[in-house]
């Protein structure tokens, strides 16, 4: 009894809890209604009402709420919040855990400085220690200046451990505000890109410096909005219209990925797909006429599975993720609707860095391949195509995952070779009936090979037209190749789904190579 009556009046002082909510209120309400309201007004939602809509429901849990700045110069003491601009934590997407960072532009600009930074590298130390896929949401007006070599510090520590993560567990940034100078190379240095239009800017020197340094005058969406970086620059990989629609990408991108390196992306129940029974009227045999290769990836796939990435950059590429059979698997491919679906400085660039993101984690490639040739031009050329190119070659040959490779029509020269061919590393290689396979093509072969007969039939072009027949004939259908072992077996277009399945099943078992590699950006 005496026992229960000295637990009953071991009352705590009610200060003590006064305190604590006083301190979450001041965290949560961040810089204060006013600028929340003028956050609003710019169709821009608040921190944490991002992560609301990131995060499966009730899932989140914030990790360095109270943590403030410690510099008092400038006033800085007496705008002291709670969290200093940026929310840090865990919870749950698709029922998987995932880490987060959401810059608070309420708080002194979302501007980073000694405690924003150190929260943001505690965030990515523990991805990296429990192996799980990190988000981060950019809304900032840069380094704090008030702040100094500080703020540069804390760059530094959240670029290093970008890069000790690359590789080892997915990377997304969401531009949905201003990032500017240092704070760009983040992103940069992540797997994926996403921005929102409008809203979303990012360059290394603003408009006025432009303007101060070179005397162009431009804007901030011509220079660094999302239109700009989705088909010019590459920088990033997916737009769209607002903060909402942007989040539920990311959550749709995370489905297809696996938590870390040294696991597999989550099998999905797979509605099945009929449609390969049309392929013969989706691609013609006549080379010069196009198509539309997303078209005929979605015929192959689980139904309204392929989701594209880089979708505006370099659109003679086609790169992406879909299911088979429930199963995640990144298509590359071709476009012969942009260029021919040759193979440029741009195209290279994108479609290396998806093949070594797919490597990276484990998750296998199938290749579509319908090109003409690397793009010729001066333009090309001086633009580095040899360099860029080779990053194809490299990124394929030092492949590991699973590697099915469909040569649907063209395969020429340099680009037949770059496009996973067999003795690149490809472990399967199939070809369509209609399945060009040669150094170049018919009619340019025939006029150097029968350059003399030709110019002795002079204008009689049928001379020429029996040469590029008996050509093809003889050097370029696909049983040439397979004859050689350099194609596995020559399919009809209806068989391709069953045919990828069936070699992706039994590669699942492959061994990878020992070594491992980041996603470095190209």
């Amino acid at each position: 009894m005496r026992h229960m009556r000295a637990l009953v009046n071991n009352v705590w002082d009610s200060t003590y809890l006064e305190r604590l909510e006083g301190c979450r209120a001041r965290a949560l309400a961040g810089g204060g209604q006013e600028r929340i309201d003028a956050q609003h007004r710019k169709n821009k939602l608040t921190a944490r009402e991002r992560l609301e809509i990131l995060f499966d429901p009730q899932s989140f849990t914030e990790v360095g709420a109270l943590v403030e700045s410690r510099i008092d110069d400038f006033g800085a003491d007496k705008k002291r919040v709670p969290g200093d601009g940026v929310v840090t934590g865990y919870g749950k997407i698709n029922g998987r855990l995932v880490f987060a960072s959401s810059e608070d532009f309420t708080v002194f600009g979302g501007t980073l400085g000694e405690a924003h930074s150190m929260k943001i590298c505690r965030m990515l130390d523990m991805a990296l220690e429990m192996r799980a896929p990190v988000v981060m949401l950019n809304d900032s007006g840069g380094a704090r200046i008030e702040e100094g070599i500080c703020a540069l510090a804390g760059y530094a520590g959240i670029f290093r451990r970008n890069t000790a993560a690359s590789g080892i567990i997915p990377q997304i940034a969401v531009i949905m505000g201003p990032c500017a100078g240092g704070a760009c190379y983040s992103p940069a240095i992540c797997d994926f890109v996403f921005m929102v239009r409008q809203t979303g800017m990012m360059f290394i020197t603003g408009p006025q410096v432009v303007r101060a340094v070179t005397g162009q005058r431009i804007d901030q969406q011509e220079l660094g909005g999302a239109d700009m970086h989705t088909r010019r620059s590459g920088a990033v990989h997916f737009a769209y219209d607002d903060d909402r629609s942007c989040l539920l990408a990311v959550r749709k991108l995370l489905a297809y990925l696996p938590q870390n390196s040294g696991e597999s992306a989550p099998v999905m129940e797979g509605e099945p797909n009929d449609l390969c029974r049309g392929l013969q009227q989706m691609v013609s045999d006549n080379q010069r006429k196009c198509y539309d290769v997303k078209a005929v990836i979605g015929a192959m796939v689980d139904k309204h599975s392929f989701f594209e990435v880089h979708k505006e950059f370099a659109p003679n590429a086609v790169t992406g993720f879909a299911r088979l059979n429930g199963d995640t698997v990144g298509f590359a491919a071709n476009q012969p609707n942009c260029l021919g679906g040759s193979l440029d400085v741009n195209a290279s660039d994108k479609l290396a860095r998806f093949v070594r993101f797919c490597d990276a984690f484990h998750i296998p490639i199938v290749t579509l391949v319908d090109v003409p040739g690397y793009m010729p031009g001066s333009e090309q050329e001086q633009g580095g195509i040899i360099r860029h190119g080779a990053k194809v070659l490299y990124a394929y040959a030092e492949a590991s995952v699973p590697k099915v490779t469909v040569i649907l029509r063209k395969a020429y020269g340099g680009a037949y070779i770059a496009m996973n061919s067999k003795e690149l590393g490809a472990d399967i290689v199939y070809a369509w009936p209609i399945a060009e396979i040669a150094v170049m093509g018919a009619e340019g072969a025939v006029d150097i090979i029968f350059r003399k007969q030709i110019a002795a039939a002079g204008d009689d072009s049928e001379v020429r037209d029996q040469h590029i027949q008996a050509y093809k004939e003889k050097f370029m259908n696909p049983y040439i190749a397979a004859a050689r072992g350099f194609v596995d077996e020559v399919i009809r277009p209806e068989e391709t789904r069953e045919k990828l399945a069936a070699a992706l099943e039994m590669l699942k078992g492959k061994r990878r190579a020992a070594c491992t590699h980041g996603n470095i950006p190209l």
